[in-house]
């Protein structure tokens, strides 16, 4: 038996805080922050977690009709609730509730003012810069308050007794969230105040550094804790028994070590097995997820840790989930691949703590498009955990395999508790969602969310978010989704494992996933490249008057570009000119034949070619990136060797961004 075990929850020295307690001090309410024990109570009547966001108000359900309108709306940064004079209403909430999560984008010096109780003067009244900066108490805690690649995250809990209202003024900045719990009625909570006693600001310290120390060996173990410790070979298309726990008790810890290929053939044999638990004898199982994925990364061995589960640089996979049964645990190892196996498990479990008719049963199921949904209106939602029944949605990991590159990840998190038509929690993005920002390819780790692989946005991406303080309790029905702009066929694929707390006895509806369906998905499409075109970012820029030009990856689901590439001019103003080597193969008549791209931000141009104009000018404005269309230059009659093909800016449509970019996709000599 180990002296050290990683159960994340600091038992001896926190205790923790049972869902029929009807007083919480500001003390338990930090604990929840790293309390994975809380998690597996079965959520009492009245307690909810929702979340106030700045998404597209242009998004609605009309309940006369039951349709949704706009639900794919995109202007994410400054939705609001109202105008109050020359503020604006970001939040309200009845109590007795708590904030749990704050999230921003481009928090800027405009003040972020929240009343609590009625009170008619704000508890903080702070540039909302101020929320993430560390210069302000008690908001400078490194871990939980931090930024991960552009993204503002704030976890410090902010609760109170009866109401909250958030008010923003002019120049707050762009885009928030403002996740928040409520409680049963009749729970007595404290107003939150920022001059915090000696006893809580030790309480905040102490939940700072759990974070910010996560991996195997986080904390001490639990009384009366057991570790079992075995190695298993598994055959090829077998499934063996790694241990048979007897309850009621409660796994802890569960550790595993294998070796494994190198990159990129660890991905498969990491999608080859598969992690098998079934709780006090039922008839399915409850856990059914690829080994790699069950320890929240995909695809492949990436390195991170976090608070609940992480792969260690010495090749360690752990997860401190915490797991009751009454009767029984089933582990087992299932090995799809066509080698044998060899993995070494060590499973630490403990008595409980809680009768066992309070806990609800630990679920974790790997999908790919399952229950994808049937209203056409609502196609742009991608359901990650589909369930009925009482529990908790707890986490996620969300895999992309995007082979084309470009920003896979527009869509908004949309969460819809007990059979809600309208989510009361609703998202501005997907890397929003898990707790960064701009679409940033950048790696990150932390407790609570991470980036823990990104090939620059074009291949393999794996983030996820683990929503312990900030979880999602239900009583009947739970639906979380996240949108997907881009189409399979794009290529563009998720596959995601949902994290959650279901009522014993209650099966979830999710079928283990074939071979086929997990595996060799992730292959590079053949070039789109137009025969007989010259792209134009492969042409030699002869002169370029204003700006700069480069290569860029095009990846839109409105059309396709040849080589998913185009020549991408910015920074240029009206009379400016770009000169471009046009290398004509054979004399005699022909026609030029240009593709270009239109966007809100795209100007108008002139085309030349040795000095001489070819038609009118062409208005490359539009709502949205598309391809033009091919545009026929004429005929013209050229001699063989090099051109010049100049490309001037003259203006810009009336509705367009005044920033005058051009895109140019290819040319093609047509000498029909």
């Amino acid at each position: 038996m180990r002296t050290r075990i990683a159960a994340v929850i600091v038992f001896i020295l926190c205790g923790s805080v049972s869902a029929a307690d009807n007083s919480l001090t500001y003390i338990d309410l930090v604990k929840r922050i790293t309390d994975l024990e809380y998690l597996a109570t079965l959520p009492a009547p009245g307690e909810t977690c929702a979340q106030w966001s700045s998404y597209d108000r242009a998004s609605q359900y009309d309940p006369a009709t039951g349709k949704y309108i706009k639900w794919d709306a995109n202007g994410d940064g400054t939705g609001y609730i109202r105008k109050e004079g020359d503020s604006f209403v970001l939040a309200e909430m009845e109590g007795p509730g708590c904030i749990w999560r704050i999230w921003s984008a481009r928090p800027q010096n405009g003040h972020v003012r929240i009343y609590l109780d009625g009170a008619a003067e704000p508890v903080i009244d702070l540039p909302f810069i101020g929320y993430f900066d560390h210069k302000n108490e008690p908001f400078t805690g490194k871990a939980l308050v931090h930024n991960v690649a552009n993204g503002e995250n704030n976890y410090v809990p902010i609760p109170y007794a009866k109401s909250c209202k958030i008010i923003a003024d002019k120049g707050w900045g762009q885009y928030f969230h403002f996740t928040y719990g409520t409680f049963p009625k009749g729970t007595q909570v404290p107003t939150f105040k920022r001059q915090l006693s000696a006893e809580e600001t030790a309480a905040l310290a102490a939940a700072d550094k759990t974070l910010s120390a996560c991996g195997p060996d986080s904390v001490e173990g639990r009384p009366g804790q057991s570790t079992e410790t075995k190695s298993v070979t598994v055959a090829a298309g077998q499934t063996a028994t790694v241990a048979t726990l007897a309850g009621p008790r409660a796994i802890t810890d569960l550790r595993v070590k294998l070796d494994l290929p190198k990159s990129p053939e660890d991905r498969t044999v990491l999608r080859e097995l598969v992690l098998k638990i079934t709780w006090d004898d039922e008839a399915a199982p409850a856990v059914w997820v690829p080994l790699g994925d069950f320890f929240g990364t995909a695809a492949g061995a990436n390195k991170y840790r976090s608070l609940t589960a992480g792969l260690t640089d010495e090749g360690t996979w752990y997860s401190h989930w915490y797991m009751p049964f009454e009767k029984a645990a089933k582990i087992e190892l299932v090995n799809d691949g066509k080698e044998q196996r060899a993995v070494a498990f060590e499973i630490a479990h403990a008595p409980l703590t809680r009768p066992i008719d309070t806990l609800a049963r630990f679920h974790a199921k790997w999908h790919r498009d399952a229950f994808l949904p049937t209203d056409k209106d609502r196609q742009i939602d991608w359901p990650m955990l589909v369930t009925e029944g009482r529990g908790r949605f707890v986490g996620v990991m969300l895999h992309i395999w995007s082979p084309k590159g470009g920003w896979w990840g527009e869509g908004d998190e949309k969460f819809f508790v007990d059979g809600e038509k309208f989510p009361s929690t609703f998202g501005t993005g997907s890397e929003d969602y898990f707790g960064y920002a701009w679409s940033s390819p950048k790696l990150f780790q932390h407790a609570l969310h991470n980036q823990t692989i990104s090939q620059n946005l074009k291949g393999h991406i794996s983030v996820n978010r683990w929503h312990i303080a900030d979880n999602v309790p239900f009583q009947k029905s739970f639906e979380a989704d996240i949108e997907k702009y881009y189409a399979n066929k794009r290529p563009c694929l998720y596959a995601a494992v949902p994290f959650w707390y279901q009522a014993a006895g209650v099966k979830d509806a999710y079928a283990p996933a074939s071979l086929e369906d997990r595996t060799g998905y992730w292959e590079i499409p053949p070039s789109a490249r137009i025969a007989g075109a010259l792209e134009a970012e492969e042409l030699k820029v002869l002169a370029c008057a204003g700006g700069k030009t480069v290569a860029q990856e095009m990846s839109y689901p409105s059309g396709n570009w040849s080589d998913d590439k185009q020549l991408w001019w910015t920074g240029a103003k009206p009379g400016d000119k770009l000169d471009l080597a046009l290398p004509i193969a054979q004399a005699g008549p022909q026609t030029l034949i240009l593709q270009l791209t239109k966007a809100r931000d795209y100007g108008i141009i002139q085309v030349w070619l040795d000095g001489q104009k070819l038609g009118n000018p062409i208005d490359l404005y539009n709502p949205e990136v598309v391809p033009f269309g091919p545009v026929s230059l004429g005929p013209v009659e050229l001699s063989a060797g090099e051109h010049k093909l100049t490309i001037e800016i003259t203006g810009a449509n009336e509705k367009a961004v005044k920033a005058y970019m051009v895109g140019i996709d290819y040319v093609k000599v047509d000498r029909k």
